[in-house]
């Protein structure tokens, strides 16, 4: 493996630059995932596998989307802003991370929430990231998908008629501003590597809104920039598992769009043919965003009981299933390791509780 540490990069340095609100508790854990590797491989061959503990962020329970929200604050504060606006579905762990990021940073919060998920028990507007929202003091608009532009722009004149001054955050805060989170993400673990001397095949980890893989993505072609040819070719593979996009072509435009425009904020140039390493799995999908599979389910269950690490029905879980399969397919041999990045999502759980209680 390159001893080549990211505080020595051009990406590196340029990252450093960027401006930046602390939120996240960094370096999240990278641990072994031993009983369950152990477990599989009695039934045949199977990576090594371990896993990088984007879950253990802290802010309300943690998650992929606080390392975006230190870079989205920060740019918020700097244009004089007093109050954030964000999108995502009721559940949403995006916008529960965004609703603490603004208590911590003394901004107001305005959360605008679709029911894009068909099927819900009784309580699923009440309980698990809906409840943690408003603890945390943000305002929430609840409404259908084919509304949500409507309602956030009256919301909004509402808002900047008395006075406030509102920034816009995407849904899952995936910009070429958020999306910093996870190219500093990529750097951290592959730092991380380095020191426990670990070679990786591949990350895996859920991909949606496309700022988490176009963030990772762009750190890996940054680093590949400022290695030897050899040293490059021992960087992990990228492997997103496709979580919300009905087409996974839209996906793919998406992640391309947004890492292009990574790279251009960071000054880094993309090799020719870049996007070849935009890979997608959307095997795991199922019916749908936030439905979980029996696939889904059985993931869950085998990473608590193996490990005690909770999953979640709409990303991390769905994310974890496709692993399995391929591993049960055979596509990796006991040689390899695989690094799982777990995106959060395990405040959501107890507004699945019927589907998870076994009969």
């Amino acid at each position: 493996m390159a001893n080549l540490l990211p505080s020595s990069t051009r990406i590196g340095s340029t990252l450093a630059a960027q401006p930046r609100h602390p939120l996240a508790h960094l370096p999240t854990p990278l641990e072994p995932l031993t009983q369950l590797t152990k477990t599989l491989r009695q039934q045949g061959p199977a990576p090594e596998l371990w896993i990088k503990r984007d879950d253990c962020t802290g802010l309300a329970g943690g998650g992929n989307k606080t390392r975006k929200l230190e870079y989205l604050i920060a740019d918020a504060k700097a244009k004089g802003a007093d109050t954030l606006m964000t999108f995502g579905a009721i559940q949403s762990n995006h916008a529960r991370q965004t609703a603490a990021a603004c208590a911590e940073a003394g901004l107001a919060c305005e959360l605008i929430l679709t029911r894009q998920v068909p099927s819900r028990q009784e309580d699923y507007e009440r309980t698990g990231n809906v409840l943690l929202d408003a603890l945390c003091g943000a305002h929430l608009t609840l409404t259908e998908p084919g509304s949500a532009k409507n309602a956030a722009q009256q919301r909004q004149d509402q808002l900047e008629q008395s006075g406030q001054q509102v920034y816009r955050v995407p849904a899952g805060g995936s910009n070429e501003i958020g999306a910093l989170g996870y190219v500093q993400c990529l750097l951290e673990l592959w730092e991380q590597l380095l020191d426990k001397q670990l070679d990786c095949q591949y990350l895996v980890h859920a991909s949606s809104s496309a700022g988490t893989q176009a963030g990772l993505l762009c750190g890996l072609l940054g680093l590949a920039g400022e290695l030897s040819t050899e040293a490059a070719a021992q960087l992990p593979r990228l492997l997103g598992v496709n979580v919300y996009h009905p087409q996974e072509q839209t996906l793919a435009q998406r992640i391309e769009s947004l890492c292009g425009a990574v790279a251009q904020r960071l000054g880094l140039e993309l090799p020719t043919n870049w996007q070849s390493n935009i890979l997608l799995d959307s095997s795991a999908l199922g019916t749908g965003y936030g439905v979980p599979t029996e696939q889904t389910l059985q993931a869950i269950r085998l990473l608590a009981q193996t490990q005690g690490i909770l999953l979640d029905p709409a990303y991390s879980g769905k994310a974890f299933a496709a692993l399995l399969a391929q591993i049960k397919r055979g596509a990796f041999t006991n040689a390899e390791r695989v690094v799982f990045i777990h995106t959060g999502g395990a405040m959501v759980l107890p507004a699945y509780v019927d589907t998870l209680t076994p009969p």
